[in-house]
């Protein structure tokens, strides 16, 4: 395979940093199913680029586009294919009082299921919240519920495997008031689901709960997978970029990871590493491999500024794609070295894989 040279003057991978590129600059092309706003960090319509999920911004002006299923750089083809995720036939259904299953749950990639059970959290008042999310965005413009029960999530889910071909489900929350932070609602929704489809794999997401105990009770509900998301491990990032989420201590994290793999077992407890923060990418890399030492997998995914975020309101743009190549090409490195693949999780973000390029790269 064809290698240039980056700004380091190490080889670089011309696939993934076309990847790269398309992550960050996305393609001049629509796609059916879109996540236009929410928890995560990213604003992207749902595609297979080689067949492999990918979730790519929608970007008029970007340089790359697609022609007869291939993506092109003006007049040259990538050699990477491209074809959109249909809109799922789940979307046409509502419930019974008239709640559209689409503001319960949506498609990601094309067969991850995923939802903010709690869409809100104690976090979004401007002085706490995480610059890049958007969590009550989607809820003030009527895309989604502020809560979603566990029948409702039962049934979409049913619906979603039985029309769909639906193989995994995502569940994340808003952080709740309680030392729990949100975990008592995933239980509750990990066994409905699991009660309406029995052996769906399904990934919780939430802070570190106050009382560890709840990592193993969401296991006996069910869930295959956790991650439990810290964005970043330098802690003058965290206070800049997570106000309210940097008050949780790296330490308690750290106790978090280690109990969930305790728990779960390792490359079963995932977590958000975020490129573009203003995080040495050396640390960020040596941070990462540390993760993996703790059986943690870190899911590195490029910052990508939202509308209706903090940091796109002040002008912050998304990373140089040679940054994020570099990055995403020695955590790939260390993830090959230890055995540890997203795939292997069975349910979650790097099972998914759509918001990375780990994937591209062997991670």
């Amino acid at each position: 395979m064809s290698v240039g040279t980056g700004d380091s003057g190490t080889a670089v991978d011309v696939r993934i940093m076309t990847r790269a590129e398309l992550a960050l600059r996305g393609v001049a092309s629509d796609a059916p199913v879109r996540r236009p706003d929410g928890a995560g960090p990213s604003d992207d319509g749902h595609v297979l680029v080689d067949g492999a999920n990918a979730a790519l911004p929608r970007n008029p002006r970007s340089p790359y586009s697609v022609r007869d299923g291939k993506v092109w750089l003006g007049d040259e083809d990538t050699g990477l294919t491209y074809t959109p995720v249909r809109r799922p036939k789940f979307y046409d259904l509502t419930t019974a009082d008239g709640i559209r299953y689409e503001q319960i749950a949506r498609l990601h990639g094309s067969d991850v299921l995923a939802t903010t059970v709690v869409q809100t959290c104690i976090r979004y008042g401007e002085s706490d919240r995480c610059r890049f999310c958007t969590i009550e965005e989607s809820l003030r413009s009527g895309a989604t519920v502020a809560a979603k029960t566990p029948a409702q999530l039962a049934e979409v889910a049913e619906a979603a495997v039985r029309l769909d071909g639906v193989r995994q489900m995502v569940m994340t929350t808003g952080t709740t008031t309680g030392p729990d932070r949100g975990a008592r609602n995933l239980v509750r929704s990990v066994r409905a689901v699991l009660s309406a489809v029995p052996r769906l794999p399904i990934q919780v997401q939430c802070e570190p709960p106050g009382d560890l105990a709840w990592i193993r009770a969401l296991h006996d509900a069910g869930a295959t997978a956790i991650g439990i998301h810290v964005e970043s491990l330098d802690d003058e990032v965290r206070r800049r970029w997570m106000p309210g989420k940097s008050t949780v201590p790296l330490a308690e994290y750290e106790a978090a990871w280690d109990e969930a793999v305790r728990v779960f077992g390792p490359n079963r407890v995932s977590t958000y590493l975020l490129v573009g923060l203003g995080e040495d990418p050396d640390e960020l890399i040596a941070g990462a491999g540390r993760l993996i030492d703790r059986g943690v997998y870190p899911f590195v995914v490029p910052f990508r500024p939202m509308g209706g975020t903090l940091a796109a309101r002040d002008g912050v743009g998304a990373p140089r794609a040679e940054l994020l190549t570099y990055v995403t090409e020695g955590v790939a490195a260390k993830l090959r070295a230890a055995g540890m693949s997203g795939a292997d999780q069975k349910a979650g973000c790097a099972a998914c894989g759509a918001c990375s390029v780990l994937r591209a790269a062997g991670g």
